[in-house]
């Protein structure tokens, strides 16, 4: 076969810019790369941040985000896409009308509200808008802990079912309910469908990690745009995360540890 019939699978982003490519945009695309994806972005914001922190963050204009999906909408065939950091509840509509037209996108959305430095990157008005609006359009949702907690308004003590539960009940598709905010020697995250679960054991490590919830929605993301069903896309991002774990780096000067985005096993 000759490089003009290899097949190309697209990807695309959709979150803010990471200065130092920890996490965001940055560790998206790299992740793409790391499973043969062809990434595709559209930016919402510009962060100054670093694994100490974020200091500042200017947010793009909805026209611009607007702009951004329409050019990709126009030249690219893009199978599969996520979210990350969405800001505001302005660019949350804009994304809520642009997918009306994309009714077979699978759409992975990762609801980034608060940095683990603790920089809030979503405006707590837009919290309605991104679980009213935006997660019954979702093939799956990635929250965290307190996430999940937040989006359905349960105690921060619950069992991880009724977070799963409660997210299914406002119309997406599944929920990964990633278990790192735990506590315990081990980390357990839990895949729910309407029809099935399924959980992921595996050790926790003695360093945060910057990124890891961007790096892993964006491998289950690269992994559906090469025609992965859910829960072999969601199999194969958790195993690709935990290898790249392995082999975390001390940032320079930093707070946290952050990933080396090796290739995955293809």
């Amino acid at each position: 076969m000759n490089n003009s019939q290899i097949e190309t699978h697209h990807a695309l982003t959709i979150a803010g810019s990471d200065s130092c490519g920890g996490a965001g945009i940055q560790a998206d695309l790299k992740t793409f790369s790391a499973f043969g994806v062809q990434g595709a972005t559209v930016l919402t914001a510009i962060t100054a941040q670093n694994t100490a922190g974020v200091s500042q963050v200017e947010t793009l204009a909805t026209g611009m985000v607007r702009a951004q999906l329409i050019a990709v909408d126009e030249e690219l065939p893009i199978k599969a896409a996520k979210t990350g950091m969405l800001a505001n509840a302005d660019i949350i509509e804009v994304l809520i009308e642009h997918l009306a037209d994309q009714p077979n996108l699978a759409l992975i959305v990762d609801p980034v509200m608060v940095a683990t430095s603790g920089a809030r990157l979503l405006d707590r008005e837009a919290e309605s808008a991104l679980r009213e609006g935006l997660l019954p359009k979702a093939r799956l949702v990635t929250p965290n802990l307190p996430e999940a907690a937040v989006l359905t308004g349960l105690a921060d003590d619950r069992p991880v079912e009724a977070y799963a539960e409660a997210l299914l009940s406002l119309g997406c598709a599944a929920v990964l309910i990633k278990g790192g905010h735990g506590k315990g020697s081990q980390v357990e995250d839990l895949l729910v469908t309407e029809s099935t679960s399924k959980r992921y054991t595996h050790p926790r490590r003695p360093v945060q990690v910057h990124g890891t919830g961007c790096a892993l929605s964006a491998a289950i993301t690269a992994c559906l745009a090469r025609g992965a069903s859910l829960e072999v896309a969601v199999d194969q991002a958790i195993e690709w995360l935990q290898q790249q774990l392995d082999q975390t780096w001390a940032a320079p000067g930093g707070k946290l540890a952050m990933l080396r985005f090796n290739q995955a096993a293809r």
